[in-house]
């Protein structure tokens, strides 16, 4: 599904030399590395604060605590996402209320998102989830700026991904910037005074210097993931019917299904308050998609053989 090999074979010498100067530094938490690549990043992105962390989903759960929420305070998300995203809520002792998506973009319905909203809200703030987004452009500006918090994940297969965990939050608010900082490091803004009720969670020094490494690469990257795509939806024009699981196995291309269970029917977040009606598209959805591989390194004749064994399955 992601070819992370051949994409380090070619820069390999200069994230070894990162690395290996990491390693003889001995700066590996909050060393150099990490605050040059939040510079760089709060650069590319033209946001005023990027504050790293040590993966997406904390990303997600400190931007909640940096809002003042109460217990029980709504929050509203997608019922067609992976886990991390309800997750976070339930563990602030928050309340998911999950809505349906788009069918044609799978993200959440803008409609349904306002329907949601409950007479007992005294603000709505916004932020936003870019993991599989970041290096995007939205109306001249980046994602994960548009909102009052963004926040991604630099898991390695990630548009941006690192040789690990990573994750990162931005925002132009000088106060919510201060409350994450805090939050991130024990709630610490002084060493052994604790200001906020914190967690530990840092960008190691090491994953930093691979991702400044792969930051100069983040545009490139992008413009190869949308050329396989641009390939994909041209070979597939003309196929109306939906693709199965068995086809790809056959032919030893990888391929994944995202996501068989919405989480309004997972184990762990049913509450049984939810209407099935409610949910059509997320409802065809589980029982749709497949992805194929999507990587920086899909090449040509890679891209002809997974369409041609698509169009082979469908007599095309």
């Amino acid at each position: 599904m992601v070819d992370l090999q051949s994409q380090y074979q070619k820069i390999k010498e200069d994230v070894d030399t990162a690395i290996l100067n990491v390693l003889g530094s001995a700066a590996f938490i909050n060393g150099p590395e990490v605050k040059q690549f939040e510079t760089e990043l709060q650069d590319y992105l033209d946001v005023k604060y990027v504050i790293p962390c040590a993966n997406g989903t904390d990303a997600l759960q400190i931007a909640l605590m940096s809002l003042g929420l109460e217990p029980g305070d709504e929050v509203i998300t997608a019922d067609f996402t992976f886990a991390a995203t309800v997750e976070v809520v339930d563990l602030l002792k928050l309340t998911s209320v999950l809505v349906d998506v788009d069918y044609t973009t799978f993200t959440i319905d803008i409609e349904k998102l306002k329907s949601g909203i409950t007479l007992n809200k005294s603000f709505i703030l916004f932020f936003i989830d870019t993991a599989q987004a970041i290096g995007a452009d939205y109306k001249g500006k980046k994602a994960g700026t548009i909102g009052h918090i963004g926040c991604t994940s630099f898991f390695p297969s990630k548009n941006l991904g690192c040789y690990g965990d990573g994750g990162a939050i931005f925002t132009n608010d000088d106060e919510l910037a201060h409350k994450l900082r805090g939050i991130v490091n024990h709630g610490m803004y002084k060493r052994y005074y604790h200001d906020e009720v914190g967690v530990n969670s840092r960008l190691d020094s090491v994953q930093a210097a691979v991702l400044r490494k792969k930051l100069p690469l983040l545009d490139s990257y992008n413009e190869a993931r949308n050329k396989a795509a641009a390939y994909y939806s041209e070979a597939f024009k003309d196929i109306e019917e939906l693709l199965t699981p068995e086809l790809f196995t056959e032919k030893e291309i990888p391929a994944m299904i995202y996501y068989p269970v919405p989480l309004r029917k997972q184990k762990a977040y049913n509450n049984g308050h939810y209407n099935d009606a409610d949910f059509p598209n997320t409802n065809k959805l589980v029982e749709e998609v497949i992805s194929l591989p999507m990587h920086t390194e899909l090449d040509d004749e890679q891209l002809m053989f997974i369409t041609s064994a698509v169009k082979e399955f469908f007599g095309k």
